[in-house]
């Protein structure tokens, strides 16, 4: 009965369907008779305007967004130089024909599952046998592509869709034959996809489709998983996939249909890397060659017709390079085989041929930075596998940087964005490096596999920051991602250096590795406000490393160090090592009297706290560390020794440092020293009264008393002059500009 029922709701759609049709053929018919009777007799202006208007049209649709073409124009001096064409993103057409089909293709798609579907419910039913489910699927898709062959002419790419559906249908037709029915064997059922491959590719050209020839190619190369049995015959894959391209590339000449080639080289890509990861062999170099040559002719093809390389050409050059670079490498490194810089060399020359062609013309435009671009990432790379570093992590920050150098030069807005994508897994891939460090002892001292690639990494990351830093002057401020990429890369040059010292100093005490790594880190800090203007670093940033150094420097000389000095007590550290943090008062001296007066560091209140605490603390540790390894004898002596510090000269130190900060503050009419200053004496006051007086013995109590008072009583008398100073300045002044008045 429910049979009966969809047969029934079937004719009527036909029927309803069928006189829609006619209707809108009449309409159709109607209006052309009536655009026949308006433009009749048209002027001879209009006919010359209306060939015009045609003429723009088409130049304007052979023109693609993405292809603009340099030419040097030397005819002279008063020859101009040819604006480049605003440039549009290079998704839009094909936002466009979905939009535009996205019907159709839900359609077409929904139509093979309902056949799928009615198929699959018939041998349910037992209605059909295996051979007749073949054929029916066979005739369902020959029956798909007649249709789409009549509807051709006046719906071109509807009829391109439909013919792909059926073309789709035949593959899977073929491939259920063969996988579940068994009805012929594999050779036959790869000759059966491989004739309706040529077919849909004859079709195609034929046609004049670049959808079609695109579901062709996706079918073709589809079908060797279709009819795989799990037994790997790579070279009878890879010959079958090298005709294939062929066929593409001469289609893709023919027709100049970019998206073939590309469709072409991600399957040929992704079926060359599955070969070299399953099956390591020599045989597949030479499917990377051909691959190589084939490719690189098709990303070539305008330039050897009209000189000039469009944005998918570029791309498509860089990717074809640098993915045959990284299989031929695996795979000589897997096999042992020796040189493994061979590669990269030779497809550096390749390249170097067309750059001395361009050299040798005196054109340098886009393709001579293109291929300037490509020969020196490739040497680079032949340069890091050379030395024995992480192949991945070298060779996607070299071509990370060369998608960088190609945005900059270029313009085309789709290298930036594939920059974007690849700093990421640049990252990752340097992180995996970094754990080849743990669980292994022998490494030598820099010239070792993590850090050579580290170091790699972090060329290509000063070559990002300087074409970064370069962009955003020229074009637009900064951006988020971009500042970002900014913070990750100079993390990357610090964790790498951080890594390596901590490696190789693994077996001292701990107390030892946590101090040196503090001390590298505020001369890593220092050399970034050192080097901040070449850096371009901004305010704002200058004055948050700022303070990181008067953090870490408090902390290293408030933790690390008063843990170092136990170590040198109990014999584990030698004393030297205590000298060695005396190095980290070089850049706190130098960033207090260099960088900051010419930084925004005080224009914030808070900055003189910040620089004042840092300033106490560390230089109350300092003397406290220095009195201790000098007066006491081992650990329990120790304790009374700093006991006795800080009640006796603690305060001393104080009393001195506050004089100092509200001698700076009248001085330099800084009233926030002046609050520092008395701050500090009140805390001295509180601490000497409140508790240091009684745990004195008397001759300590009379030196501490006469110390600081003796302190006080100066300090009152240096104010005192220095005031009258500031009032005789002022006075003078004052006189002085009534005598002018």
């Amino acid at each position: 009965m429910n049979e009966f029922v969809a047969v029934i709701i079937l004719i009527i759609i036909f029927i309803i369907f069928n006189n829609l049709n006619t209707k809108i053929r009449k309409l159709e018919k109607e209006i052309s008779d009536l655009n026949y009777k308006i433009n009749k007799t048209p002027a001879p202006a209009e006919v010359i305007h209306k060939k015009t208007s045609t003429e723009e049209t088409i130049v304007a649709q052979q023109i693609q967004p993405h292809q603009i073409y340099h030419e040097d124009v030397k005819q002279g001096e008063g020859a101009k130089e040819i604006p480049t064409p605003e440039q549009k993103d290079w998704l839009t057409p094909v936002f466009d024909f979905l939009k535009q089909n996205a019907l159709t293709i839900i359609g077409i798609f929904t139509l093979v599952l309902g056949i799928g579907y009615f198929v699959k419910y018939a041998i349910d039913k037992n209605w059909i046998g295996e051979t007749a489910r073949t054929a029916i699927g066979l005739c369902t898709g020959a029956g798909i592509i007649i249709t789409g062959h009549f509807l051709r002419k006046n719906y071109t790419t509807f009829a391109s869709i439909i013919t792909g559906g059926g073309i789709a249908v035949l593959y899977f037709t073929a491939t259920i034959a063969f996988r579940e029915y068994h009805l012929f064997t594999q050779n036959t059922a790869f000759l059966i996809t491989a004739l309706i491959t040529a077919a849909s590719i004859l079709l195609s050209y034929y046609y004049k489709s670049e959808v079609l020839i695109i579901f062709s190619l996706i079918g073709g190369f589809a079908a060797p998983l279709m009819i795989s049995t799990g037994q790997s015959n790579y070279l009878f894959l890879f010959i079958y996939l090298t005709l294939l391209n062929i066929g593409m590339l001469t289609a893709s000449f023919l027709q100049h249909w970019k998206s073939v080639g590309w469709t072409a080289y991600l399957f040929t890509t992704a079926y060359l890397f599955y070969w070299t990861n399953e099956s390591t062999e020599l045989l597949s170099i030479t499917f990377y060659l051909i691959s190589y040559v084939i490719f690189y002719i098709f990303a070539l093809y305008d330039y050897f017709r009209k000189n000039v390389l469009s944005t998918s050409d570029i791309l498509i050059l860089a990717l074809a390079n640098f993915s045959s670079v990284l299989g031929l490498l695996y795979i000589f490194d897997t096999l042992n085989y020796e040189p493994p810089i061979i590669f990269p060399l030779i497809f550096a020359a390749v390249n170097s041929i067309l750059l001395f062609r361009e050299y040798g013309q005196k054109n340098f435009g886009i393709p001579y930075s293109v291929f300037a671009g490509l020969v020196t990432s490739l040497i680079t790379t032949a340069i890091a596998i050379q030395f024995k570093t992480h192949l991945i992590t070298s060779i996607w920050a070299i071509e990370a940087t060369l998608l960088l150098f190609i945005w900059k030069k270029t313009g085309h807005n789709i290298f930036r964005i594939f920059f974007y994508i690849l700093f990421p897994m640049v990252m990752i891939a340097q992180i995996v490096t970094w754990t080849e460090y743990l669980g292994t002892n022998d490494f030598n001292i820099v010239f070792n596999p993590p850090f050579i690639t580290s170091s790699f990494t972090i060329a290509s990351i000063i070559a990002n920051l300087y074409l970064l830093r370069n962009t955003k002057q020229e074009s637009k401020p900064n951006t988020f991602v971009e500042d970002l990429i900014t913070v990750a890369s100079y993390g990357v040059i610090y964790i790498t250096f951080l890594l390596e010292i901590t490696y190789h100093i693994s077996d001292m005490p701990w107390e030892a590795i946590t101090s040196t790594g503090m001390l590298f880190t505020i001369y890593y800090i220092f050399f970034l406000l050192l080097f901040r203007k070449t850096l371009n670093i901004s305010s704002n940033i200058q004055t948050a490393l700022i303070y990181l150094l008067f953090i870490l420097a408090t902390l290293n000389l408030s933790a690390s160090v008063s843990s170092i000095v136990p170590a040198i007590l109990t014999k584990r550290l030698h004393l030297s090592f205590y000298l060695l943090h005396l190095l980290q008062w070089i850049p706190f001296i130098y960033v207090c009297f260099r960088i900051i007066p010419t930084s925004e560091f005080n224009k914030r209140p808070i900055s003189y706290w910040m620089l004042s605490l840092a300033v106490i603390i560390c230089i109350s540790y300092e003397f406290h560390h220095s009195y201790v390894l000098m007066i006491s004898h081992d650990i329990p002596h120790s304790y009374e020794v700093s006991e006795h510090f800080n009640i006796l000269y603690l305060p001393i130190i104080w009393t001195i440092l506050a004089s100092i900060f509200i001698y700076t503050g009248l001085k330099k009419d800084i009233q926030e020293y002046n609050k520092i200053g008395f701050a500090l004496i009140s805390l001295m006051v509180l601490k000497l009264y409140g508790y240091d007086v009684w745990q004195m013995d008397n001759i300590s109590r009379i030196n501490a008393f006469i110390a600081l008072g003796i302190i006080l009583l100066l300090s009152s008398f240096a104010f005192q002059r220095l005031k009258n100073m500031i009032r005789n300045m002022v006075d003078k002044k004052d006189k002085t500009e009534d005598g002018t008045d």
